[in-house]
């Protein structure tokens, strides 16, 4: 068993792919950072990300996959969901050891993992769209703090911008600790470093003095339309989750 151990990024993934048909290598296994092997016969290879050997890998993907097809692809990885390498990886290697094209050939593991992890994937970025809750600083940008189950923030770029195209915002994923800033212009991937006094969940000190009055109204305006009679909680926490109550203000 030979395992591959690469840095996590879709250009190492693809250079793991190279590797992997240049050297021959069966069975293996990919894992992401660092790996030791408590195995006697198991070979651990470092794979060194290359921008050449990715960039030939991909453009095979593009001869054998429709572009909707590499884009899919491309997600399921950026989902940075654990365990999932191995399966990405098999998918990759069903394309190219396959004459036709296989994007719904749903008789395959590799291929109908993808598309499950594509549709939670899509799940979690609508309840992102759904659920952000933007605060608004003093310096008049308007913050979120979010924690998705899977790495999303990037989907969610066109979204934002088209709809808060007039504002400047800014959406923290606190849970990998980067974050997407708009800036009436652009968008830009930041990271900032919070002391034990800033949580980046807890930005309280930041806020305009406007913010407490617009949350109160928020909050009154949920228990205004609020039915007690027609209360079904069961139903209410399947279509939002209690792991997301953390940032919405009207659970606040």
């Amino acid at each position: 068993m030979n395992s591959l151990v690469y840095d996590g990024t879709f250009e190492g993934l693809l250079t793991a792919v190279f590797e992997i048909y240049e050297r021959k290598l069966y069975p293996v296994k990919l894992f992401k950072g660092e790996w030791r092997s408590g195995a006697l016969f198991e070979e651990v290879i470092p794979i060194v990300t290359d921008e050449a050997r990715a960039g030939r890998v991909l453009k095979g993907l593009r001869k054998k996959l429709s572009a909707a097809g590499v884009q899919r692809l491309y997600i399921s990885h950026m989902a940075e969901i654990a365990g999932e390498d191995c399966n990405v990886l098999g998918f990759i290697r069903h394309v190219f050891d396959s004459d036709q094209n296989i994007e719904e050939d749903y008789g395959n593991r590799y291929v109908m993992r993808l598309s499950e992890i594509l549709k939670m994937v899509r799940r979690e970025k609508h309840r992102m769209e759904a659920f952000v809750r933007f605060q608004k600083l003093n310096d008049g940008t308007f913050y979120a703090a979010i924690e998705p189950d899977f790495n999303v923030l990037p989907l969610l770029i066109k979204h934002f911008k088209s709809r808060y195209t007039d504002q400047k915002w800014m959406i923290y994923d606190i849970k990998r600790n980067y974050g997407l800033y708009y800036d009436l212009h652009d968008t830009q991937f930041i990271e900032m470093n919070f002391d034990e006094l800033s949580k980046p969940v807890n930005v309280i000190a930041a806020y305009s003095e406007d913010e407490g009055v617009y949350q109160d109204l928020w909050k009154n305006y949920f228990n205004s339309i609020n039915i007690a009679s027609r209360k079904n909680t069961r139903l209410h926490v399947r279509h939002i989750p209690r792991r997301y109550w953390r940032h919405l203000t009207e659970k606040i």
